[in-house]
């Protein structure tokens, strides 16, 4: 493998540069921060791991930790199986696949903000079509501005109807990758289309479902703006996740040191998450070299 030559390193230097002004300096200056006792970022005092402590002690960040976990997993895995059966219809061959493809990617055109108060108008509990049709049907009352628990469910099912169309995308230009002649070998031995599933289509797609889960794990432990939106942490900060419990400490309270220290453990245990699966993803491909 040849070494990266002077006039390589001088190509790349400007996206360097532009990662550490956007990524790595404002990541460094967060970290000091969330080492001192600061009001709206200025007058720091060093305090050191006390912002930390102060955190791990608040029941309200295990709350919002909680909330985050609980919506996390739902979101990720039950999007992760309702990608992979739209990128096996869609490989399969479905009619009028152009209008089906623009159908599928339509709630990843939409802004979030514009997705979470079209979803809240449908779902109130008072004029909303969905809502008064579920009762309609017996189904009962859906009232999640009360109700943390149906809260956090119409917050999930927000993240994943807007963010289906990414998963879906990846999934499918993983199926598609798969060579067409391992179905053709598989069919003339008589493989039904179960088998092909589970030793074909799978074990070669685990690579791409784990980038899949990766960029879904991140994403969605930063949600914020469907919560936001919907319900702002209430009531009473039973439906807070991590994102908002920082923002609520950071703008409301104007404790910006704290607020960095809840940042940073958001980034940790990101990186975390992820890690394990970037071990799964290099494993699995060293086994397939």
């Amino acid at each position: 493998m040849r070494k990266p030559t002077l006039s390589a390193w001088l190509l790349l230097a400007p996206m360097h540069l532009l990662l550490a002004a956007v990524i790595a300096i404002p990541s460094l200056w967060v970290l000091w921060l969330s080492l001192n006792e600061s009001s709206y970022g200025t007058g720091l005092t060093f305090v050191g791991l006390d912002n930390y402590a102060k955190i791990f002690a608040d029941p309200y960040f295990w709350r919002a930790a909680w909330n985050t976990f609980i919506v996390v997993n739902v979101v990720v895995y039950l999007e992760m199986g309702l990608a992979l059966g739209l990128a096996l219809l869609f490989a399969g061959g479905l009619r009028y696949p152009r209008l089906m493809f623009a159908i599928v990617l339509v709630p990843y055109a939409i802004s979030e903000v514009v997705s979470v108060l079209a979803w809240k108008i449908l779902m109130d509990p008072g004029v909303g079509a969905i809502s008064r049709s579920l009762e309609a049907m017996g189904l009962g009352s859906f009232n999640w501005s009360v109700a943390p628990w149906q809260g956090l469910a119409l917050v999930s099912l927000i993240a994943i109807w807007h963010n289906l169309p990414f998963t879906f995308l990846l999934l499918y230009a993983g199926l598609l990758a798969i060579p067409r002649t391992l179905y053709e070998a598989a069919e003339v031995d008589g493989a039904t289309a179960w088998q092909r599933l589970q030793k074909i289509t799978l074990p070669l797609l685990v690579p791409t479902l784990l980038l899949a889960v990766i960029f879904r794990l991140v994403f969605a432990f930063r949600l914020f703006s469907e919560v936001w939106l919907l319900t702002k942490g209430g009531p009473a900060r039973l439906t807070e996740v991590l994102a908002v419990y920082l923002y609520q400490g950071a703008f409301r309270y104007g404790d910006f040191g704290k607020a960095g220290a809840a940042g940073w453990i958001m980034v940790v245990g990101a990186l975390l998450i992820a890690s394990i699966y970037l071990w799964q993803m290099q494993r699995r491909m060293a086994q397939q070299a």
